[in-house]
């Protein structure tokens, strides 16, 4: 029952769904090769849908508007725009947002409704509404084309993150498939960067809400680049139920299997995201051990993967381990003085209550790579442990985010 990822796979490689993108003159920034800025994806059938929204109180129109769409917990499609984020724009926003979803659902013959609505890029500016309009006429949506959605919703990005998984249970084959945007405004707090996920699984509405929410909170949600949580932030799923069989839900031969197939591919974006951060040179992966409680460990993780001191230590290959333990130390969790260790990329740092001075040299160079993996025991001689994601921090990072808008 173990999963395996596909090739080349995205939104539309499970069964049921179709996509689309082009470029309608919204985005002025990103390679010319690619420069997409409105994107579609659609399903054959109504789909289950659920999804996770930023939690910063100045939220974008699409937010509001995708929020109302899922209350009854059904969709057929997405579109989506970069390049304006339609957000602080009071109640013209709301209404281009549900203006978004009239062209959707008109140009694909759908109600408005089963539409929801995605924007990312400049907040406080208005939606070049008739270019998103334009755009949205000219998407034929197919089977084909995920990688030009993928291309739609990209703004700082250097690079398209796209997965999908497959796996076997009971004789039927199900996938799950997604793709995700984001390089900055990355600190989730239940919440995501704008990320969408299929599946051809047929699913319980509140099954598949709880497993969104489980598996984000262990991985997108354990994401960071900047300390700044967008006003965008989406995560959608939709399942078509195209792959057949009964509903998925807790005690299913497929919930387990299917739960870490949503997993594996949420934990591969957003190693995928911290990887292609704003100016980043290198992912930072932090694993917490030894934590009293799931909550504990996970508030470790996160704290550490978010301090600008231990990015900055990364970023100069300076092992100065203090950083990683005053960050562990002032993220709440409870953990022991005396027994509490410390390891970059396999190389001993921190235990028994002193810096490992004769590994320093080793530590130096271990931290010369492309991934620096930090592995800290909080020494609580609990079972409980976290992972989260981030980026070093750059000069790059300072350029780019001063000449956002100029």
């Amino acid at each position: 029952m173990s999963h395996a990822f596909v090739p080349d796979g995205g939104v539309t490689t499970p069964l049921g769904f179709e996509a689309g993108g082009t470029y309608a003159g919204i985005k002025k920034f990103g390679d010319p090769g690619d420069r997409k800025d409105v994107g579609l994806l659609v399903a054959r059938r109504s789909c289950v849908a659920t999804a996770l929204f930023t939690t910063n109180r100045v939220c974008g129109a699409p937010v509001t508007v995708s929020r109302d769409h899922l209350a009854d917990r059904r969709a057929r499609a997405i579109v989506v725009n970069s390049g304006c984020s339609n957000v602080a724009m009071g109640a013209r926003g709301i209404e281009d947002a549900r203006a978004m979803a009239r062209a959707a659902a008109e140009h694909l013959g759908l109600q408005e409704r089963e539409v929801l609505v995605a924007s990312t890029g400049v907040i406080a500016r208005p939606l070049p509404l008739d270019r998103v309009r334009q755009g949205i006429q000219a998407i034929k949506p197919s089977v084909e084309g995920g990688l030009a959605f993928s291309q739609a919703i990209l703004t700082t990005d250097r690079v398209i993150k796209r997965r999908a998984v497959r796996f076997e249970v009971g004789g039927r084959t199900y996938t799950v498939g997604g793709t995700a945007k984001g390089s900055g405004m990355a600190h989730p707090n239940m919440a995501t960067v704008l990320c969408f996920l299929t599946t051809d699984a047929p699913v319980g509405a509140d099954w598949a809400a709880f497993t969104l929410k489980h598996v984000a909170d262990r991985s997108l949600n354990m994401l960071n680049i900047d300390l700044d949580t967008s006003t965008s932030d989406s995560l959608f799923w939709l399942a078509s139920g195209e792959a057949g069989g009964d509903p998925i839900v807790e005690g299913h031969p497929a919930a387990r299997p299917l739960h870490d197939a949503v997993h594996a591919l949420c934990e591969e974006l957003t190693r995928e995201l911290a990887r292609d951060g704003e100016g980043a040179r290198t992912l930072i992966q932090v694993e917490v051990l030894g934590a009293r409680s799931d909550a504990d460990a996970r508030k470790a993780a996160h704290t550490i993967v978010s301090s600008p001191l231990v990015k900055t230590m990364v970023t100069g290959r300076d092992p100065n381990i203090g950083r990683i333990l005053m960050a562990a130390g002032r993220s709440g969790a409870e953990l022991s003085t005396e027994r509490i260790s410390v390891s970059v990329n396999g190389v001993l740092g921190y235990a028994d209550g002193s810096f490992a001075a004769q590994n320093e040299a080793a530590l130096r160079k271990s931290m010369d790579a492309a991934e620096v993996h930090i592995c800290v025991d909080l020494g609580m001689l609990g079972t409980n442990q976290a992972v989260a994601w981030g980026c070093d921090l750059t000069t790059d990072y300072v350029h780019i985010n001063a000449d956002y808008t100029t």
